[in-house]
């Protein structure tokens, strides 16, 4: 089987604890042959996790894509730097991983959402809770009306910010505790919750969201709520707090109401999917947790070598970035927002351009 030879774009945190063990799973499939990040220790250090020469290390992409022979390249940086660097990627030739969001605002997105026709190259965009198993199986169970028709849905996502700051995580990151970008946690973050939200119930026609405002730069409000109608009628709610703890369990997770029974969903990393049904009887459903990046990646593969398009193209994230921004101007404006036009995702066509 040939294998894809990829180059990484950024070599911190991200790429060693979510993106290197995915591909270290999938070595039959993919070669990292060369790393590149602003900081060259970590660009070295990216080598000798994979195994490849230190003169395989670089500081500049341009450097990197000119040098070396790529298939595709894994653009996992700061918010900001996502569409720039995906657009000097794109106009080169070269096929496109790049972390979620696409953009920072709704015209660099609208652009992005053209590079993959434009260039005649794939870009998938790494949104790992659309490939979370969890997800895919609780849209299932809806799609095959196991708890008869949905009415509505309570979801609700309650992490520490302020504590993370102080440990070795993600949260620790200079450019997410001062974020140049709207919306700070709600686009970094809660994004991931309203993306797998969309994966399960589709478009959304309207949402209406409030904010308890706070002073902290990483994030403009205390907590969000956010009313959401979706285009084929159901409704929910979404709630996310950063600041916080949620100390009783069960969490509240996500819980999803339907006419013949419920469908809950404790937390990603819960490892069980738990269905009641009206008549008394109960089933519980179990996933491997944490698995949307291996999923992502073996997606990519597949369309790269023309087994399947890519299911998460820059169109379908443009969606979540949109949905987020509806939520930001929702709250400032105090206002419903429409969402998404279309009853269903409208994407370019894509093109098979490997092996």
């Amino acid at each position: 089987m040939e294998q894809i030879k990829v180059g990484i774009i950024g070599c911190g945190m991200a790429w060693e604890r979510l993106h290197y063990p995915a591909f270290q799973e999938l070595q039959d499939k993919y070669k990292v042959t060369a790393c590149c990040d602003v900081d060259f220790d970590k660009a070295r250090k990216a080598t000798e996790m994979v195994g490849i020469g230190q003169e395989k290390a670089y500081q500049d992409y341009n450097e990197m894509i000119n040098q070396e022979e790529l298939d595709a390249v894994d653009i996992i940086v700061p918010i900001p730097e996502n569409f720039p660097i995906s657009e000097d990627v794109a106009e080169m030739g070269i096929n496109i991983i790049c972390e979620k969001p696409l953009a920072t605002s709704l015209e660099e997105a609208e652009e992005y959402s053209h590079l993959a026709d434009r260039h005649r190259i794939q870009i998938m965009i790494a949104e790992n809770y659309r490939y979370n198993e969890e997800n895919n199986i609780i849209r299932d169970l809806i799609r095959e009306q196991k708890i008869g028709d949905v009415v509505y849905f309570i979801s609700n996502k309650i992490t520490d910010f302020s504590e993370d700051m102080l440990g070795n995580k993600f949260a620790a990151k200079e450019w997410r505790q001062h974020p140049d970008y709207p919306g700070g946690r709600i686009l970094d973050s809660a994004i991931h919750n309203l993306a797998g939200i969309r994966h399960i119930f589709g478009p959304i026609e309207s949402l209406y969201a409030v904010g308890k405002p706070q002073d902290d730069d990483f994030n403009p409000y205390l907590s969000t709520n956010i009313n959401l109608k979706f285009k084929n009628g159901i409704v929910g709610q979404f709630s996310y707090f950063p600041s916080g703890k949620e100390m009783q369990r069960p969490l509240v997770g996500t819980r999803i109401f339907g006419t013949e029974g419920m469908i809950y969903l404790e937390e990603s990393k819960a490892g069980v999917i738990n269905v009641a049904y009206n008549d008394g009887t109960r089933e519980e459903i179990p996933y491997q947790p944490e698995r949307g990046f291996y999923n992502e990646l073996l997606d990519f593969y597949n369309s790269l070598t023309g087994q399947e398009a890519i299911s998460v193209p820059p169109q379908m994230e443009y969606g979540d970035l949109k949905t987020v921004m509806a939520v930001l101007e929702s709250i400032e404006e105090n206002k419903v927002v429409e969402v998404d036009k279309y009853d269903q995702y409208q994407l370019e066509e894509q093109v098979h351009v490997f092996g």
